[in-house]
């Protein structure tokens, strides 16, 4: 090889080295005695994101070097992106946040990701990848077996679906709602005949379903996004007398007294799904990443379980809930 191409073979590594370089800010772990971690929150108005706090806290006890400090945007984007702007000012060692909606919150977070500053998805993911870990479960993938359930076992002979979805723009609820139209292709016979948001809280779910039931004679089946908006629909549906007449659909699963597992155990809900809010193993990248210095994967994918009347009292114990 001649000299003339040795060199521009080197021109080009170099500049595939600049690129590489300016596309993911270094990272270089220092050792401190406390560090310190922002939980950017996008709303406690959902028990299943009161529990992935819950975790965070709980996980966090096992290392003293940590100190989480958490802050709640109640849904507004505008206050989320303030949010995660303080904790860039403060300093902090690591962010962790469940974006409010993907768009409106990517430029926040890939500022403090350019800034140096670690960031942990939990749940739910932003436009790009200037983030350094998402971690999560397959919301497309938890969504197709919620629609293959409904189309092969609790409508098998076709049925008409309301949909109650989630906040407009979160990636979680896009991803379900994908899935589980894809999963009830398996049965022409079921057809989505109404759809609407509840912004994942039941008691707009309750409005939502009312709605519905007043402008649908005929529903065989709610499918909610999450486990308090399938709630907010069976509240509906039995004030309406037509409870007994429809089936109800959520996801995630807690195990608390008022969570997904018990609402199937108790027969308001025919199926739900476990989805693990994350918590705890977004401690658990953190510390390997600013304690012991390694690389984390950019995906952390958490297992859903399938939650039905046959096997809810043994995953509520399993996920530590109990019976009575």
């Amino acid at each position: 090889m001649n000299k003339k191409a040795i060199s521009i073979l080197l021109t080009a590594a170099i500049g595939a080295s600049t690129l590489a370089v300016s596309a993911a800010p270094a990272f270089a772990a220092e050792k401190k005695d406390k560090y310190v971690i922002g939980m950017s929150q996008c709303n406690l108005g959902e028990p299943w994101r009161v529990a992935m706090n819950d975790q965070i806290k709980m996980a966090a006890e096992k290392y003293p070097e940590f100190e989480v400090i958490f802050s709640d945007a109640a849904q507004d984007n505008s206050k989320q992106i303030a949010d995660i702007e303080n904790f860039v000012q403060m300093g902090v060692d690591l962010i962790i946040t469940s974006p409010n909606e993907a768009t409106p919150l990517t430029n926040a977070v890939s500022a403090a990701y350019d800034a140096g500053i670690p960031v942990i998805l939990l749940d739910r993911k932003i436009d790009g990848d200037k983030y350094t870990q998402f971690i999560g479960a397959d919301n497309v993938d938890m969504g197709r077996i919620a629609g293959e359930y409904v189309a092969d076992t609790l409508l098998p002979d076709g049925g008409k679906v309301c949909e109650i979805k989630g906040l407009e723009g979160t990636s979680g609820g896009i991803d379900r709602d994908n899935g589980f139209r894809e999963g009830i292709k398996k049965n022409d016979k079921v057809e989505i005949v109404a759809e609407n948001n509840a912004d994942w809280l039941r008691e707009k779910a309750i409005t939502v379903a009312e709605e519905m039931l007043q402008t649908n004679d005929e529903i065989d089946l709610f499918l909610a996004l999450n486990d308090p908006m399938a709630e907010g629909a069976y509240i509906a549906a039995k004030n309406a007398g037509r409870e007994g007449d429809i089936l109800f659909v959520g996801f995630d699963g807690l195990p608390t007294p008022d969570g997904g597992i018990r609402s199937v155990m108790d027969g308001r809900l025919s199926m739900t799904q476990v989805y693990p809010t994350g918590g705890a193993e977004a401690i658990e990248s953190a510390y390997q990443l600013l304690v012991e210095g390694k690389e984390l994967e950019k995906t952390l994918t958490l297992t859903s379980e399938i939650v039905t009347p046959e096997n809810a009292e043994e995953l509520l114990e399993k996920y530590g809930g109990t019976a009575e």
